[in-house]
């Protein structure tokens, strides 16, 4: 039966594959002790010693190549107890990665650690549970780079189902998985674990190894928010609590939270709300104000917010307002309007 999958999991893949490195060598072994045998004790050519080690290993049953010795008939008894040890124990570790799929787990987990290691401005997303799930599912429809980390049995069963994205079996809370997702090339980092004290961990950790990595904590408890904040995440949300206020909205502020969905998309026609940077303007757009640069008429895109560095957040920005190095905006359009924008004025 395989371990739990935890912070353990990696070494014990390692020595799984380790036994099998050992039983192929035992085989190469036997084959070469087999060969040596009988070259020197019965004094066949090199290739007449391979073929009679390789049907005595494989025990078919032909004839010898030439009669044997007392000598090469004792070796041969000796050679064959031997090998009925070796070649059992070489299929039952065979089997193990090939049957039960070991093989294939392990050549999964080496080609996704080769592409961590490439891997750069990413976010690591640690838990696949509801929460982890679903920003799973919003960072593939973003285009956004990520990898999962997680280690629940139940979870992983999903994932191997799923090879839309990559990921990383292991615990969260370890150096070892954090490090394994590169956390120090990482541009940010989602924790969804159900344990407030885990995301705590996670956190501190995170924060240690690379200082400088936007961190957003789910909290279950308003009590674990400030502990939170306090080792080091940069966002902490609640979704409980949001969930609450969401469905007290739907009869209180129906109309709002109906145009609301259409931005989260939770409908099913849905609209969409992106950021976009001064860096990501084409040359010839910069430093132009909101009513030189003409957006809604040339792509049918609304600029709902603005912010700057120094001065912060303005809503509704007016048509004077310069978009300046270090800027951003907060635009909103279907997914076609946004499309035609990004064309437009975006750097391909």
């Amino acid at each position: 039966m395989k371990p739990k999958r935890s912070g353990l999991y990696k070494n014990w893949h390692r020595l799984q594959l380790n036994r099998l490195i050992f039983g192929l060598a035992l085989l190469l072994f036997s084959v070469a002790l087999g060969q040596l045998g009988y070259i020197f004790l019965e004094g066949y050519t090199p290739l007449e010693a391979l073929y009679m080690t390789i049907i005595t290993l494989s025990t078919v049953g032909f004839s010898e190549v030439r009669p044997l010795t007392d000598t090469g008939r004792i070796f041969t008894i000796f050679y064959i107890l031997v090998n009925l040890g070796i070649f059992a124990y070489a299929i039952s570790i065979f089997t193990t990665y090939v049957v039960e799929g070991e093989f294939k787990a392990f050549f999964r987990q080496y080609m996704t650690s080769k592409r961590v290691q490439k891997m750069k401005n990413h976010i690591i997303v640690c838990g696949y549970g509801r929460n982890g799930a679903r920003t799973c599912t919003e960072l593939m429809k973003s285009n956004r780079e990520f990898i999962l980390i997680e280690q629940e049995d139940s979870l992983i069963e999903t994932l191997l189902a799923d090879k839309q994205f990559q990921y990383i079996i292991g615990d969260a809370t370890t150096d070892d998985a954090l490090l394994a997702a590169g956390i120090e090339r990482a541009e940010a980092l989602i924790t969804t674990l159900p344990r407030d004290a885990d995301n705590v961990f996670i956190t501190l950790t995170a924060r240690q190894l690379n200082p400088k990595v936007h961190i957003i904590s789910r909290a279950s408890d308003e009590s674990s928010e400030k502990k939170l904040y306090r080792a080091g995440a940069n966002k902490v949300v609640m979704p409980d609590a949001i969930g609450g206020i969401h469905m007290a909205q739907l009869i209180t502020k129906p109309e709002a939270i109906e145009f609301l969905n259409l931005l989260t998309g939770v409908s099913s026609e849905h609209l969409k709300l992106e950021d976009f940077d001064y860096e990501e303007l084409k040359d010839e757009f910069r430093d132009k104000t909101i009513r030189e640069l003409n957006i809604r008429q040339r792509s049918g895109i609304t600029v709902i917010g603005f912010k700057n560095e120094k001065t912060g957040f303005t809503f509704n920005p007016p048509g004077d307002l310069q978009f300046a190095e270090g800027d951003t905006m907060i635009i909103i359009g279907t997914s076609k309007d946004m499309d035609i924008f990004k064309e437009h004025f975006g750097r391909l």
